[in-house]
């Protein structure tokens, strides 16, 4: 079953795809698919892909219309 996260304080340093999409509200497939895309904050430790929490919230600022 998906985390649900109610506050930023309650997400992880690095999150998996399915902790991602979570917070994100999408599904666990356009999570790995955002995770692929260019300028996108992945992180890759070998074959696993995970997402830093800081640097997401980041990229979710910068890429929020005003």
């Amino acid at each position: 079953m998906p985390n649900t996260y109610y506050s930023v304080d309650q997400l992880p340093c690095n999150m998996n795809a399915e902790q991602t999409a979570a917070f994100l509200g999408v599904s666990r497939a356009k999570a790995y698919m955002l995770m692929h895309s260019e300028g996108f904050p992945t992180i890759r430790i070998d074959k696993r892909l995970m997402v830093s929490r800081d640097k997401l919230l980041k990229w979710l600022e910068d890429h929020t219309a005003e």
